[in-house]
């Protein structure tokens, strides 16, 4: 699913309307219906319903919802906010076609709105994505008052005062919606986790865009859903073996942090690869026997660090490195030597991010390989230096791969998977769970294994993401956010494997 600019999406807009033959006002009531459906769906029409509308079509999308939700007998107040002399045409249509029981409150001070019931819906139309300026004054004001009134508040396509793909400015009011009902796509916006106070839960219903448009327009920005890890996923053949899904290596632990090793570990191996090998401290020999009979351990000479490579490198086809390493000098110097002599894939997580941020020498050695970083938020400065917001770190997130050449998972709420093209794919699974500790050890297990299984950079970023979420999703059924952790994911994963090996409803 690509994501458009709001530009884009008004061109989508202009587009339908002339391949269709239909009017902009059509367009319009095609939205209102889309909204309504999802709002009949959650919430019964026995509560009040306010909708304040601006004077542009966001405003009109708002008095069009009000004359349907009338006829699916809510009670319903429109207002109108500000001066509605130079309103848009398609606004005055709907304007005029409210019913005579539906009589708009004209709101030209705050004084004019009232106290609301606690079980009240208010429906936010002041502003949609073409907003280019901060709102202040009686706009201001309106929506200061709304998200201090304690009503639940449902935006229209996107929140007034919110910016649909660049900063908002810091000094302009913005409505703190409860949900963010999108129209046909969803917005860049909606994807950062600045705008959670003012974006809420999001949604997206379809109003009918040109398919053929949004097919051709020129986007580098996508969101990642079900049926496209679904067309990525490869069947396993009749006549395959061990040997034909790659043999993985992982470097991993440290003395105190053998776990992580673990659990990337079996990660790692639920997520199909043929062999696995995990090197560890000599410390770690007896954990990992016990815990993961399934992979072969070597042991470092250290007994405590990471401080040498294996023999016979040229037997793995992945090499994963990271999770509980620490940040050892003589670890550091074994990352050097990886970088220098790996003509393979490398998955680098945690402290070999760190260590790696914190050299300009091993960073003068990333260039053009085939490599693959996971970082957190934290992480990812180190690497790129302090960013302003998430717009940009966004922006450092694709120089960052088009310099390097690598592929960099950006995690969080919707991890970002950017690609040395440029591009970013959003993720749409996962939820809260996943904050505690480990689930990016498992992260880093999952993508060294579809790495090891010869899906490309790509495509293993993209699926790895995705089939992380969903396994913390479906373990989210069982256990809940508060409970879950790392191992409860793992042990999710086959579910997530045999749920997107099902054709979608």
């Amino acid at each position: 699913m690509k994501i458009l600019t709001a530009a884009q999406t008004r061109e989508a807009d202009a587009y339908t309307i002339r391949e269709e033959g239909i009017s902009s006002t059509d367009l319009m009531e095609r939205a209102a219906k889309a909204f309504t459906g999802w709002f009949e769906n959650k919430f019964q029409p026995g509560a009040e319903v306010h909708i304040f509308c601006g004077p542009g079509n966001n405003g009109g999308d708002g008095l069009a919802v009000a004359r349907l939700l009338h006829e699916r007998k809510y009670k319903v107040q429109p207002y109108l906010v500000g001066d509605i002399s130079k309103a848009s045409d398609d606004f005055n249509v709907n304007l005029k076609r409210l019913p005579q029981a539906l009589s708009p409150i004209h709101v030209e001070q705050e004084s004019a709105i009232p106290e609301f019931n606690s079980d009240a819906c208010v429906i936010d139309a002041l502003f949609g994505t073409g907003l280019n300026r901060a709102v202040t004054g009686l706009y201001g004001q309106v929506i200061e008052k709304l998200n201090s009134s304690g009503a639940t508040i449902t935006a229209i396509d996107i929140p007034s005062g919110l910016y649909a793909d660049s900063q908002t400015p810091d000094e302009g009011a913005v409505i703190r919606a409860s949900y963010t009902i999108s129209f046909e796509l969803p917005k860049l916006a909606f994807l950062l986790p600045q705008h959670e106070p003012y974006v809420g839960e999001w949604h997206v219903v379809p109003i009918g865009l040109s398919q053929q448009f949004i097919a051709e327009v020129k986007s580098d920005l996508y969101c990642t859903q079900q049926e496209d890890v679904q067309q990525l996923l490869k069947p396993r053949r009749k006549f395959s073996h061990k040997g034909t899904y790659g043999h993985a290596l992982l470097l991993c632990g440290g003395y105190g942090k053998i776990g992580a090793a673990v659990l990337a570990a079996r990660a790692c191996l639920r997520s199909g690869i043929g062999l696995l090998t995990v090197q560890v401290p000599q410390a770690g020999y007896p954990i990992l026997q016990t815990a993961v009979p399934e992979a072969m351990t070597l042991t470092d000479k250290n007994r405590k660090h990471l401080s040498e490579l294996p023999q016979e490198m040229e037997k793995y086809s992945v090499i994963g490195i990271g999770p509980g390493i620490g940040t050892e000098r003589v670890t550091k110097t074994t990352i050097g030597q990886l970088l220098a002599t790996a003509s393979f894939p490398i998955v680098i997580d945690a402290d070999a991010i760190n260590l790696i941020a914190s050299s300009e020498k091993l960073k003068g050695q990333l260039y053009k390989r085939k490599l693959i970083f996971t970082p957190h938020p934290k992480e990812f400065e180190r690497l790129v230096g302090k960013v302003k917001n998430d717009y940009d770190r966004l922006q450092h997130l694709r120089e960052f791969c088009l310099e390097y050449g690598c592929y960099v998972i950006l995690k969080g709420s919707h991890t970002a998977v950017g690609t040395p093209e440029g591009k970013v794919y959003f993720n749409t699974t996962g939820n809260p769970g996943l904050a505690t500790g480990g689930t990016g050890d498992v992260l880093t297990g999952i993508i060294t294994a579809l790495v090891g299984q010869q899906y490309t950079l790509e495509e293993a970023c993209r699926i790895g993401v995705f089939v992380h979420g969903l396994a913390a999703d479906l373990a989210l059924q069982t256990i809940g956010e508060i409970s879950m952790t790392a191992s409860d994911v793992i042990d999710s994963l086959p579910s997530a494997f045999l749920h997107l090996t099902q054709p979608l409803p």
